[in-house]
């Protein structure tokens, strides 16, 4: 029992609240009304005397108000994220004030299809009313209203709740100061849409259905189970169903001829299938799916860039690399809209090979992600105008971050060139430690791109805007000028295509500063003279089969290199150890490595 409770929130009650009375009735989006209005909650944690560290979690289709710790002593399984939920987790109950409600049209505990219609004294089924995802926040909100909750910390969630989340950004602007958005969406794709309409199906066409009317019958089982089946499919991947489950047969070892369930997958869907029937009714699944496909950011705003405009939230936008329900564009989309009206947002596209449940299944790089975006959020409400930069291991450079603080020459030198209070980008960002050091030491408003998935969640834990994305597919997302500087520092040797990249990186920012290692150096023209190998120096100290540079040029290289694109150099810096006469008369020959700031030439 004591390790059942160990990082527990222990013991939990569900709570219900009536937030709307009969006389006083909700009225919804499709234009009916519905009172009275329950709402089942659970809090975990303590307000603050401020009033400033609450957090609403959104659960998810099948979830609930119970994400965290037990309802009962017996009870062998915890909450639904109870590993991100709790004293010393992700989301500290020691330090923050949870909220989880279950959404309206669910089954445990808030008003749906299976509460009892006053008008008839019998169930809704499905004479309640349709209902959407804003109606659901909308009670959340009513919710938070009634608990004395003036405004939120985050608003976080997963798939569904992650539609909610991103309502609360677009239609409460003010009332909620951050946001995490996990394997989510604006608006469902036309096979999400296709796939929740099969379940539906199975459910109404079920003999058991009873035109929703099956409360005292024995229900529509088989196709709940169905529907359910159908919806886990979508929620794993073929990599992860493969690994788990192979083409093994359950309890024999050779095919029995029959139309039985042999497979180990086939049984696995038949165990989601029944378990998912014994704990949900099946007129709010229809109830819920339905929301969800109704649910367009774009459609109810106009477009996306009007939904968000108003929003003063930082966003988090998580994806999984092999989500194929929610997919990692889904949320590019929701990246590049924020980006592109210059709003605070991070993103990260984990690798992982669980598909769409990964957000309930990777609890180590989500839980990381979480618990720093939530840190950084709450430092910056409490301390206005700083940032909270941890030494945070990062296993690229095998150093705390904070020790290899200024610790490469071509970072002193480029923040030396960048103005105070001025907009940056940095593109191959690495470990954060340019921008970090811009954003203390120059108060400039600083971003960035960055490729590696390990250094973009380092650049995230430490409170850094930081987006999770290959440069070469394009900056599209920002408009003309958007940024005093753009810095490619130690990056442009590494890109496939740097005239595609440089081009853009000129569009979108009025100047662009460039660093990179000469391959041209004495060091390296006399090892490939006397020893006939590639070159490993100081600057360059890959091997040719380790070594991230794909492009071997020179100070001479990149000059013609802005000719031909009719680039304006504004100043060329080389560097090295070398005497200034040396630097002075032949940098082609002595620099270790090269600053350059360009502009748009006189044509452009």
């Amino acid at each position: 029992m004591k390790d059942k409770f160990q990082n527990s929130v222990g013991i939990v009650q569900t709570k219900i609240f009536r937030i709307i009375e009969p006389d006083k009735p909700l009225k919804l989006q499709c234009g009916k009304s519905l009172a009275p209005i329950d709402v089942a909650y659970e809090t975990y944690g303590k307000l603050n005397e401020a009033g400033d560290n609450a957090i609403l979690i959104c659960h998810a289709l099948s979830g609930n108000a119970h994400v965290a710790g037990y309802n009962n002593p017996d009870e062998t399984k915890a909450g639904w994220w109870d590993a991100m939920v709790g004293p010393g987790k992700p989301i500290d109950t020691n330090k923050y004030f949870v909220i989880c409600s279950n959404i309206l049209g669910g089954c445990s505990g808030t008003t749906g299809p299976s509460e009892i219609n006053p008008a008839t004294g019998g169930p809704y089924g499905i004479d309640f009313p349709m209902i959407t995802i804003a109606d659901m926040v909308k009670v959340q909100k009513l919710l938070l209203d009634k608990l004395g909750i003036g405004q939120l910390l985050m608003v976080i969630g997963g798939s569904m709740g992650g539609m909610q989340v991103l309502e609360w950004a677009t239609a409460y602007p003010n009332f909620v100061r951050s946001v995490i958005v996990v394997a989510s969406t604006t608006r469902l794709s036309p096979q999400s849409v296709a796939f929740d309409a099969v379940g539906r199906n199975a459910i109404l066409a079920d003999s058991n259905f009873y035109d929703g009317q099956y409360q005292d019958k024995e229900g529509p089982a088989r196709g709940l189970a169905i529907a359910r089946m159908i919806g886990h499919i979508t929620y794993l991947s073929e990599e992860g169903m493969r690994n788990k489950f192979g083409r093994e047969l359950k309890k024999a070892d050779d095919y029995r001829y029959d139309f039985d369930s042999e497979f180990s997958v086939e049984t696995y869907l038949d165990y989601q299938g029944a378990s998912f029937v014994e704990r949900f009714d099946a007129n709010s699944y229809l109830y819920i799916s339905k929301a969800m496909d109704y649910f367009d950011l774009a459609k109810q705003h106009g477009s996306l860039q009007q939904a968000f405009e108003p929003s003063k939230c930082r966003f988090l936008i998580v994806s999984f690399s092999s989500d194929w329900l929610f997919t990692p564009a889904q949320s590019e989309e929701i990246v590049n809209t924020l980006a592109g009206i210059d709003k605070d947002v991070s993103y990260c596209n984990i690798g992982s090979s669980y598909g769409h449940d990964a957000f309930l299944l990777e609890p180590e790089k989500l839980g990381l992600l979480i618990r720093s975006f939530i840190e950084a959020t709450y430092y910056q409400l409490k301390n206005p105008g700083k940032y909270i930069f941890k030494d945070f291991h990062c296993k690229h450079t095998g150093k705390l971050a904070g020790q290899t603080r200024r610790a490469r020459v071509d970072y002193e030198l480029i923040e030396s060139l960048i103005e105070s209070h001025s907009k940056v980008l940095d593109v191959g960002a690495g470990d954060g430690e340019l921008l970090a050091g811009l954003l203390e030491d120059k108060n400039v408003t600083g971003k960035g791109i960055e490729l590696d998935e390990e250094l973009a969640i380092h650049c995230i834990r430490r409170g850094l805007s930081m987006i999770h994305l290959d440069v070469e597919r394009g900056l599209s997302q920002y408009k003309d000028d958007s940024f005093d500087y753009a810095v490619l520092s130690q990056t442009l040797q590494t890109i496939n295509d740097p005239e595609k990249v440089f081009t853009e990186l000129l569009r979108i920012a009025k100047r662009v500063i460039v660093s990179f290692p000469n391959f041209a150096h004495w060091r390296c023209r006399l090892q490939l003279l006397l020893r006939g190998r590639a070159p490993v120096t100081r600057q360059l100290p890959f091997q040719w089969n380790k070594s991230p540079n794909i492009h071997c040029l020179s100070l001479k290289d990149f000059d013609r290199f802005c000719k031909e694109l009719d680039v304006k150099i504004e100043k060329r810096i080389p560097l090295s150890k070398s005497s200034y006469f040396a630097i002075r008369f032949a940098p082609n020959m002595f620099a270790e490595q090269a600053v350059y700031v360009t502009s748009k030439g006189m044509s452009r």
